[in-house]
C-alpha cells in the first residue's frame, strides 16, 4: 500500500486495487481490546503472519456511555493511523450493532433500555440516535479512506443482520446514512452461509460476504446461489472460539484450522481471520450469550480474556497456530514475509503484594454510587444509569407474619441476599427464591450484579437487575430503595484513594474492632468490599495476576481495570499489559463481591505459549 493508491473497488470477480485484482488477507484485531501502546506490536505480528489487512469493530457503548457524552472517539482514528504506519489496509465494521462477545453487542444500555426490540429496525427514535452517533464517529473513518492516502478500503453495514431481522428498509437507510457521512469506499455486509440469513442481511448493490469456521466450498456455493457475481470473501473465519465462565477452555487444533484456511484460499476467496489477535475484555465489557437453539436459555457470561485461541495470543506472542497460518498465507502473499517483532518485555520476576487496607462494600456504594432512588418496584440497571457494575436494593417485609418464600422475579444476573444484616444466600437464574422462608418484619438487602449483557440473539438488549419484582409468597413487596455502583466510578484510582473517597479504610490485620481477617470466610462478611495493596517493581513488563482463593470481583492496577475474576474458571489469572505497570511504586485495587481469599495478590512474568 502506498499513497499513490487511490481507488479500491468491487469487481465482477475480484476486489480491484487501481484496476488490478487483489486478494484481501485480513485479520481481526480490535483496538479497544488492546492497550494503545501495544497496537504497533500487534499489527507487526499480523504482517509477519502474512496478512495485508486488518479488521476492527467499533463499540458504540464504549464511546458514548451516556446520551451525548462521547468518550475518546478519536481512538479509532489513532488506530487507523497506526494501521497505515504498519503498511496494512483496514476494514472498519462500525455496526451500530457488532456482537463481538461485547456487552450488549456494542449497543448502549441507555438506548436498548427504553427501545427494547425496536433497535436494529427502521424505528425513528432508534435511527435518530444512530445518525447522531455516526455523524460523530464516521469522520474518523472518512478522513482515512484510501482515496485520501489512508488505509480504509471497505466499511461494513450492520453485522450479521440476517441472523436477527429482515428489515430491508432499515438496512437501506443505514446504507444511505453511511454514504451521507462521507464514506465512499465499497460497503459490504456479512452473514452466515444460510439462505434465510443472506436474504435477511444482504443489501442490493453491496458486496455480500459470509462467516464460518469450516466448510468453505459449501459456504461459498450457498453465497453464489444468492450472488452469482462478485468476489468471494469469508468476513469471519472462526479460527478459535471464546470461553464462558464455568465452562471448559475452548481450543482448536492448529492443523485443522490451517486446513480450513487453506480451503478458503484455494476457493479463490479473500479472508478475514477472526480473531487474528483477540486481546482482553477490559473493564467488565465482556458480553454474554443465552443457551439453546433459540438463544433463549440460561445465561452464559463470557470470561475476561478474549484470547479466542487465536494465532497471536492475548499477550501478543505467536502460537503454533500462528506458524501454521504463516505457512499457508506465505503461498498467497507477495514477496517474503517479515520476521515477527520481538515480544514486549515480561515482568522481571514474581511479585507478591499484601493487602494493607479495606473498606466494606456498603461504604463503597455510599461513597461512589449514584443517588438512592425509592420506587414501588425495583428499578432496572438501565433506569438507574448503570451499564457495568452492581445495584443494592433495600426493602422491608411487613410484619408480623409467618415465614414465607422470598422470590426474586426476573433476576438478571446474580444476587447476594441479606436478611436482617445476615447473608442468606447467593442466587442466580431468572426466577430465584431463598431456600429458607423469611418471616416478617424483616429488612432485606439484595446486591445484584450484571454478568454481561447478551450480545447475540433475540434476548439482545434485555435489562439487568430485578426486572419482575420481589415477592413474599405471592405478594409484591413495594417500596424499594436502590442505589447503583458503576464500574467507571473506579476508573481514577487517585480519586478513590484521596479525599473524595470518604469510606473508612480498615487494616486487614484486626487493628480496629470491625476489621476483617482476609482469610477466606472470616471477618466482617468475609471481606466483601474494596481492598488495596501496593508493591514495588524493578523491570516492568507483561504479567499474569492471580488472587488465591478469592471468589468474584474486579481488579484495577494503577487505575486500569483489568476486568472480572471468578473462581468458577476456566480463566485462572488476569493478563496485565506491561504499559499498565511502572518502575517503582504500583497500586492494586480489588473489588470483591462475595468472599475474600488470601491476604495478597501475586504477579508472575507472562510466559510465551510457544518456544518457536
Amino acid at each position: 500500500m502506498t499513497e499513490s493508491v487511490a481507488e479500491f473497488m468491487v469487481g465482477d470477480e475480484d476486489f480491484l486495487l487501481d484496476g488490478r485484482p487483489v486478494r484481501l488477507l485480513s485479520g481481526a484485531l480490535h483496538y479497544f481490546r488492546v492497550h494503545e501502546e501495544l497496537w504497533g506490536h500487534r499489527l507487526g505480528m499480523l504482517r509477519a503472519m502474512g496478512l495485508n489487512c486488518v479488521e476492527t469493530y467499533v463499540p458504540w457503548n464504549l464511546h458514548e456511555p451516556e446520551p451525548g457524552r462521547y468518550h475518546d472517539v478519536a481512538a479509532l482514528g489513532r488506530f487507523l493511523d497506526a494501521v497505515r504506519e504498519a503498511g496494512l489496509w483496514a476494514i472498519v465494521r462500525p455496526g451500530p450493532y457488532i456482537c463481538a462477545e461485547w456487552d450488549n453487542g456494542g449497543l448502549p444500555h441507555w438506548l436498548t433500555g427504553p427501545l427494547g426490540a425496536r433497535v436494529r429496525t427502521r424505528d425513528a427514535a432508534y435511527l435518530e440516535r444512530v445518525e447522531r452517533w455516526y455523524r460523530e464517529l464516521l469522520p474518523q473513518v472518512a478522513e482515512r479512506q484510501i482515496g485520501a492516502g489512508g488505509p480504509v478500503i471497505m466499511v461494513q453495514v450492520e453485522n450479521e443482520y440476517g441472523s436477527y431481522g429482515s428489515d430491508q428498509v432499515y438496512l437501506a437507510r443505514l446504507t444511505e446514512l453511511t454514504r451521507a457521512c462521507g464514506i465512499s469506499v465499497p460497503l459490504v455486509t456479512s452473514d452466515g452461509p444460510e439462505d434465510h440469513m443472506l436474504t435477511g442481511g444482504s443489501v442490493p448493490g453491496l458486496a455480500a460476504t459470509v462467516n464460518f469456521g469450516s466448510g468453505a466450498r459449501a459456504a461459498f456455493e450457498t453465497l453464489r446461489g444468492h450472488r452469482p457475481d462478485g468476489p468471494l470473501m469469508c468476513m469471519e473465519f472462526w479460527c478459535g472460539w471464546f470461553d464462558h465462565w464455568g465452562g471448559e477452555h475452548v481450543v482448536r487444533d492448529p492443523a485443522d484450522a490451517a486446513g480450513a484456511l487453506r480451503e478458503i484460499l484455494e476457493s479463490g476467496a479473500s479472508v478475514n481471520v477472526y480473531m487474528a489477535h483477540g486481546g482482553t475484555n477490559l473493564a467488565g465489557w465482556a458480553g454474554a450469550n443465552r443457551a439453546g437453539e433459540l438463544a433463549d436459555g440460561a445465561l452464559t457470561p463470557d470470561v475476561t480474556s478474549y484470547d479466542y485461541d487465536a494465532p497471536v495470543d492475548e499477550a501478543g506472542r505467536p502460537t503454533e497456530k500462528f506458524w501454521r497460518f504463516r505457512e499457508v498465507l506465505a503461498e498467497y502473499g507477495s514477496g517474503p514475509l517479515p520476521e515477527p517483532p520481538q515480544p514486549p518485555p515480561a515482568l522481571a520476576g514474581p511479585v507478591r503484594a499484601e493487602f494493607t487496607a479495606w473498606a466494606p462494600l456498603d461504604e463503597v456504594v455510599e461513597c461512589l454510587g449514584g443517588p438512592e432512588s425509592e420506587t414501588a418496584l425495583p428499578p432496572t440497571f438501565e433506569e438507574l444509569g448503570v451499564d457495568r457494575g452492581l445495584v443494592r436494593y433495600r426493602l422491608e417485609v411487613p410484619g408480623p407474619r409467618t415465614p414465607r418464600t422470598l422470590t426474586l422475579a426476573g433476576l438478571r444476573d446474580l444476587a447476594v441476599v441479606y436478611v436482617d444484616g445476615v447473608r442468606a444466600e447467593v442466587l442466580d437464574g431468572e426466577t430465584a427464591a431463598l431456600a429458607k422462608p423469611v418471616a416478617g418484619p424483616a429488612s432485606v438487602d439484595i446486591w445484584v450484579e450484571s454478568l454481561g449483557r447478551v450480545n447475540y440473539g433475540r434476548r439482545l438488549g434485555e435489562s439487568k437487575g430485578i426486572t419482575g419484582g420481589v415477592l413474599h409468597e405471592r405478594q409484591y413487596l413495594h417500596g424499594v430503595r436502590a442505589r447503583g455502583l458503576r464500574l467507571d466510578a473506579f476508573d481514577d484510582a487517585r480519586a478513590v484513594a484521596g479525599v473524595p473517597f470518604r469510606a473508612t479504610f480498615r487494616a486487614p490485620d484486626g487493628e480496629t474492632d470491625d476489621a476483617p481477617d482476609c482469610e477466606a470466610g472470616q471477618g466482617l462478611d468475609a471481606g466483601r468490599g474494596l481492598h488495596r495493596a501496593a508493591f514495588e517493581i524493578a523491570g516492568a513488563g507483561d504479567a499474569r495476576l492471580t488472587l488465591p482463593s478469592w471468589t468474584r470481583g474486579f481488579v484495577w492496577v494503577n487505575g486500569h481495570c483489568l476486568g472480572r475474576y471468578w473462581s468458577r474458571g476456566p480463566q485462572e489469572s488476569l493478563y496485565v499489559p506491561g504499559p499498565v505497570l511502572r518502575e517503582g511504586g504500583n497500586e492494586v485495587w480489588v473489588l470483591e463481591l462475595e468472599a475474600a481469599g488470601a491476604p495478597y495478590i501475586q504477579l508472575a512474568p507472562y510466559e510465551s505459549v510457544s518456544d518457536e
